[in-house]
Protein backbone atom coordinates (compact mmCIF):
# COMPACT_ATOMS: atom_id res chain seq x y z
CA UNK A 1 0.00 0.00 0.00
CA UNK A 2 1.58 3.29 -0.90
CA UNK A 3 1.31 6.63 0.99
CA UNK A 4 -1.44 8.04 -0.76
CA UNK A 5 -3.70 4.27 0.16
CA UNK A 6 -2.60 4.34 3.77
CA UNK A 7 -3.70 7.88 4.00
CA UNK A 8 -7.48 7.24 2.87
CA UNK A 9 -7.18 4.34 4.58
CA UNK A 10 -6.91 6.54 7.75
CA UNK A 11 -9.17 9.47 7.01
CA UNK A 12 -11.61 6.42 6.76
CA UNK A 13 -10.68 5.08 10.24
CA UNK A 14 -11.09 8.53 11.63
CA UNK A 15 -14.19 9.31 10.03
CA UNK A 16 -16.18 5.88 11.39
CA UNK A 17 -14.56 6.28 14.97
CA UNK A 18 -16.33 8.18 17.74
CA UNK A 19 -13.39 8.17 20.13
CA UNK A 20 -9.51 8.83 19.58
CA UNK A 21 -6.68 8.09 21.42
CA UNK A 22 -3.49 9.21 20.27
CA UNK A 23 0.18 8.17 21.79
CA UNK A 24 3.04 10.53 20.74
CA UNK A 25 5.54 8.60 22.14
CA UNK A 26 9.01 9.16 23.44
CA UNK A 27 9.48 13.41 22.96
CA UNK A 28 13.02 12.80 23.82
CA UNK A 29 13.81 10.31 20.93
CA UNK A 30 11.98 12.23 18.33
CA UNK A 31 14.14 14.01 15.93
CA UNK A 32 11.38 16.24 14.51
CA UNK A 33 10.79 17.51 17.54
CA UNK A 34 13.68 17.97 18.90
CA UNK A 35 14.48 20.59 16.25
CA UNK A 36 11.67 22.70 17.85
CA UNK A 37 11.79 24.68 20.86
CA UNK A 38 8.11 25.33 21.78
CA UNK A 39 7.59 28.66 24.04
CA UNK A 40 4.88 27.07 26.12
CA UNK A 41 3.05 23.72 26.88
CA UNK A 42 0.51 24.12 24.55
CA UNK A 43 2.74 25.18 21.94
CA UNK A 44 4.46 21.62 22.77
CA UNK A 45 1.28 20.18 22.93
CA UNK A 46 -0.44 20.93 19.60
CA UNK A 47 3.50 20.12 17.98
CA UNK A 48 2.98 17.06 19.59
CA UNK A 49 -0.34 16.20 18.43
CA UNK A 50 0.38 17.59 14.90
CA UNK A 51 3.47 15.63 14.08
CA UNK A 52 2.33 12.25 15.55
CA UNK A 53 -1.03 12.30 14.15
CA UNK A 54 1.01 12.57 10.60
CA UNK A 55 2.97 10.28 11.23
CA UNK A 56 0.28 7.68 11.88
CA UNK A 57 -1.45 9.04 9.03
CA UNK A 58 1.88 8.26 6.76
CA UNK A 59 2.15 4.63 7.58
CA UNK A 60 0.69 1.78 6.04
CA UNK A 61 -2.85 0.10 7.30
CA UNK A 62 -4.53 -2.93 6.62
CA UNK A 63 -7.19 -2.74 4.76
CA UNK A 64 -10.31 -3.67 6.89
CA UNK A 65 -14.47 -3.70 6.28
CA UNK A 66 -14.24 -2.83 9.74
CA UNK A 67 -13.73 0.50 11.28
CA UNK A 68 -13.56 0.67 15.40
CA UNK A 69 -15.33 2.99 17.53
CA UNK A 70 -12.30 3.32 19.70
CA UNK A 71 -9.32 4.24 16.98
CA UNK A 72 -5.95 4.50 18.54
CA UNK A 73 -3.69 6.93 17.19
CA UNK A 74 -0.12 5.27 18.21
CA UNK A 75 2.92 4.06 17.22
CA UNK A 76 4.08 1.46 19.18
CA UNK A 77 8.18 1.79 17.79
CA UNK A 78 7.90 5.52 19.11
CA UNK A 79 7.36 4.41 22.87
CA UNK A 80 10.33 3.33 25.09
CA UNK A 81 8.59 0.63 27.19
CA UNK A 82 10.08 0.28 30.76
CA UNK A 83 12.01 -3.63 31.57
CA UNK A 84 11.63 -5.06 34.63
CA UNK A 85 15.06 -5.36 35.17
CA UNK A 86 14.90 -0.82 35.07
CA UNK A 87 11.68 -0.37 36.76
CA UNK A 88 13.44 0.55 40.16
CA UNK A 89 15.91 2.64 39.03
CA UNK A 90 13.03 5.06 37.66
CA UNK A 91 10.37 7.53 38.58
CA UNK A 92 7.47 7.32 36.60
CA UNK A 93 5.50 10.85 37.20
CA UNK A 94 2.26 11.85 35.70
CA UNK A 95 0.55 15.16 35.10
CA UNK A 96 -3.37 14.63 34.16
CA UNK A 97 -5.27 17.67 32.59
CA UNK A 98 -9.02 16.87 32.79
CA UNK A 99 -10.74 19.04 30.11
CA UNK A 100 -14.06 18.12 29.03
CA UNK A 101 -14.12 14.60 30.62
CA UNK A 102 -14.58 14.37 34.07
CA UNK A 103 -13.35 11.77 36.92
CA UNK A 104 -14.77 9.19 34.39
CA UNK A 105 -11.79 9.50 32.39
CA UNK A 106 -8.79 8.97 35.24
CA UNK A 107 -8.83 5.52 35.36
CA UNK A 108 -8.99 4.96 31.53
CA UNK A 109 -5.91 7.50 31.36
CA UNK A 110 -4.15 5.92 34.20
CA UNK A 111 -4.62 2.13 32.81
CA UNK A 112 -3.45 3.77 29.01
CA UNK A 113 -0.05 4.96 30.86
CA UNK A 114 0.53 1.99 32.43
CA UNK A 115 -0.48 -0.09 29.37
CA UNK A 116 1.75 1.65 26.94
CA UNK A 117 4.82 2.31 29.86
CA UNK A 118 4.29 -1.63 30.61
CA UNK A 119 4.59 -0.41 34.19
CA UNK A 120 1.80 -2.10 37.00
CA UNK A 121 1.98 1.49 39.09
CA UNK A 122 2.75 5.03 38.90
CA UNK A 123 4.81 6.82 41.31
CA UNK A 124 3.22 10.13 41.23
CA UNK A 125 0.00 10.97 39.76
CA UNK A 126 -0.81 15.18 39.87
CA UNK A 127 -4.19 16.05 39.04
CA UNK A 128 -5.38 19.05 36.98
CA UNK A 129 -9.42 18.98 37.48
CA UNK A 130 -11.28 21.54 34.33
CA UNK A 131 -11.45 25.02 36.30
CA UNK A 132 -15.06 26.32 37.19
CA UNK A 133 -16.66 28.32 34.14
CA UNK A 134 -17.94 32.05 34.81
CA UNK A 135 -15.34 33.07 36.91
CA UNK A 136 -16.37 30.13 39.80
CA UNK A 137 -14.00 29.82 42.32
CA UNK A 138 -12.32 26.74 43.18
CA UNK A 139 -14.10 24.63 45.87
CA UNK A 140 -13.76 21.38 48.08
CA UNK A 141 -17.20 19.87 46.43
CA UNK A 142 -15.43 20.68 43.08
CA UNK A 143 -12.23 18.29 43.89
CA UNK A 144 -13.67 15.26 46.02
CA UNK A 145 -14.97 13.41 42.69
CA UNK A 146 -11.57 13.47 41.08
CA UNK A 147 -10.04 12.96 44.27
CA UNK A 148 -12.11 9.93 45.40
CA UNK A 149 -10.98 8.30 41.67
CA UNK A 150 -7.39 8.94 42.35
CA UNK A 151 -8.02 7.25 46.22
CA UNK A 152 -9.12 4.55 44.86
CA UNK A 153 -6.62 3.71 42.28
CA UNK A 154 -3.87 3.99 45.40
CA UNK A 155 -6.08 1.67 46.99
CA UNK A 156 -5.47 -1.00 44.16
CA UNK A 157 -1.94 -0.13 43.72
CA UNK A 158 -2.05 1.50 40.46
CA UNK A 159 -0.76 4.96 42.07
CA UNK A 160 1.59 4.91 44.98
CA UNK A 161 1.91 9.27 45.42
CA UNK A 162 -1.43 12.00 44.27
CA UNK A 163 -1.08 15.37 44.05
CA UNK A 164 -2.78 18.40 43.38
CA UNK A 165 -2.50 21.76 41.03
CA UNK A 166 -3.08 24.85 42.16
CA UNK A 167 -4.85 25.27 45.80
CA UNK A 168 -3.83 27.69 47.54
CA UNK A 169 -3.49 27.65 51.17
CA UNK A 170 -7.26 27.33 52.47
CA UNK A 171 -8.14 24.59 50.01
CA UNK A 172 -5.66 22.39 50.75
CA UNK A 173 -6.10 22.48 53.75
CA UNK A 174 -9.69 21.34 53.28
CA UNK A 175 -8.49 18.88 51.06
CA UNK A 176 -5.94 17.88 53.57
CA UNK A 177 -8.68 17.59 55.81
CA UNK A 178 -11.40 15.27 54.57
CA UNK A 179 -9.39 13.21 52.53
CA UNK A 180 -8.78 9.63 52.90
CA UNK A 181 -4.97 9.70 51.09
CA UNK A 182 -3.46 13.02 51.69
CA UNK A 183 -1.74 15.21 49.06
CA UNK A 184 1.97 14.64 48.84
CA UNK A 185 2.19 17.35 46.13
CA UNK A 186 0.87 20.88 45.36
CA UNK A 187 2.23 22.09 41.86
CA UNK A 188 2.44 25.97 42.15
CA UNK A 189 2.46 28.72 39.27
CA UNK A 190 4.85 31.38 39.78
CA UNK A 191 3.23 33.08 36.57
CA UNK A 192 0.52 34.02 38.92
CA UNK A 193 2.86 35.60 41.91
CA UNK A 194 6.93 35.22 41.81
CA UNK A 195 7.03 33.85 45.62
CA UNK A 196 4.80 31.38 46.96
CA UNK A 197 2.84 32.76 49.94
CA UNK A 198 4.01 32.03 52.95
CA UNK A 199 0.92 30.54 54.54
CA UNK A 200 1.19 27.84 51.90
CA UNK A 201 4.59 27.41 52.47
CA UNK A 202 4.19 26.80 56.66
CA UNK A 203 1.17 24.14 55.74
CA UNK A 204 2.98 22.51 53.36
CA UNK A 205 6.01 21.84 55.48
CA UNK A 206 4.19 21.12 58.69
CA UNK A 207 2.11 18.58 56.82
CA UNK A 208 5.01 16.90 54.64
CA UNK A 209 3.49 18.37 51.26
CA UNK A 210 5.59 18.75 48.59
CA UNK A 211 5.36 21.90 46.67
CA UNK A 212 6.79 22.15 42.78
CA UNK A 213 6.31 25.00 40.35
CA UNK A 214 4.97 24.75 37.36
CA UNK A 215 4.48 26.49 33.99
CA UNK A 216 1.48 25.17 32.57
CA UNK A 217 -1.87 27.62 31.78
CA UNK A 218 -5.51 27.01 32.80
CA UNK A 219 -6.41 25.78 29.93
CA UNK A 220 -4.12 23.36 28.33
CA UNK A 221 -5.39 23.73 24.73
CA UNK A 222 -8.49 25.36 23.58
CA UNK A 223 -11.05 23.84 21.71
CA UNK A 224 -10.31 25.66 18.58
CA UNK A 225 -6.39 25.01 18.79
CA UNK A 226 -7.26 21.01 19.04
CA UNK A 227 -8.80 21.24 16.16
CA UNK A 228 -6.51 23.22 14.20
CA UNK A 229 -3.78 20.39 15.53
CA UNK A 230 -6.17 17.38 14.04
CA UNK A 231 -6.66 19.73 10.93
CA UNK A 232 -3.29 20.02 10.24
CA UNK A 233 -1.85 16.53 11.06
CA UNK A 234 -4.22 14.37 9.26
CA UNK A 235 -4.60 17.65 6.31
CA UNK A 236 -7.87 17.05 6.10
CA UNK A 237 -9.67 20.78 6.64
CA UNK A 238 -13.09 19.14 6.52
CA UNK A 239 -12.43 16.86 9.63
CA UNK A 240 -14.80 16.31 12.00
CA UNK A 241 -15.89 18.23 15.31
CA UNK A 242 -14.04 16.50 18.28
CA UNK A 243 -13.80 17.36 22.13
CA UNK A 244 -10.70 16.97 23.86
CA UNK A 245 -11.64 14.98 26.84
CA UNK A 246 -8.19 14.58 29.09
CA UNK A 247 -4.45 15.16 28.14
CA UNK A 248 -2.06 12.92 30.32
CA UNK A 249 2.00 13.90 30.23
CA UNK A 250 4.16 11.79 31.63
CA UNK A 251 7.95 12.39 32.42
CA UNK A 252 10.38 9.44 33.52
CA UNK A 253 13.61 10.03 35.32
CA UNK A 254 16.63 8.20 36.23
CA UNK A 255 16.11 8.33 39.76
CA UNK A 256 20.19 8.16 40.47
CA UNK A 257 20.93 11.05 38.12
CA UNK A 258 18.18 13.24 38.19
CA UNK A 259 17.81 13.34 34.23
CA UNK A 260 14.58 12.40 32.38
CA UNK A 261 14.34 9.51 30.43
CA UNK A 262 11.49 9.81 28.40
CA UNK A 263 8.74 11.78 27.87
CA UNK A 264 5.31 12.03 26.64
CA UNK A 265 1.67 12.98 26.15
CA UNK A 266 -1.31 10.99 25.63
CA UNK A 267 -4.27 12.44 24.58
CA UNK A 268 -7.96 11.00 24.28
CA UNK A 269 -10.76 12.89 22.56
CA UNK A 270 -14.87 12.01 21.59
CA UNK A 271 -16.34 13.47 18.83
CA UNK A 272 -18.97 15.89 19.07
CA UNK A 273 -22.47 14.29 18.45
CA UNK A 274 -24.14 15.99 15.63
Amino acid sequence: MDSRNANGEAKMLLSHAKTLRLHTGNLVNRSRLKKKCPCSPSEELQDCIQASLSDWFSTTKPASKDFPDTLDCSLPQATDRISPEERDELRVSVKLFLCESPQSGIRDAVEMVCQALAVSQLDSVIIAPPWPVDGESRSLAHLQPSWKELEALVGSQKIAAIGTSDLDKDLLEQLYNWAQVKPSSNQFNLASCCVMPPELTAFAKQFDIQLLTHNDPRELMTAATFQEALREGSQDLNIADWRLEWVLRYSIIVKSRGIIKAKGYLVNARKACP
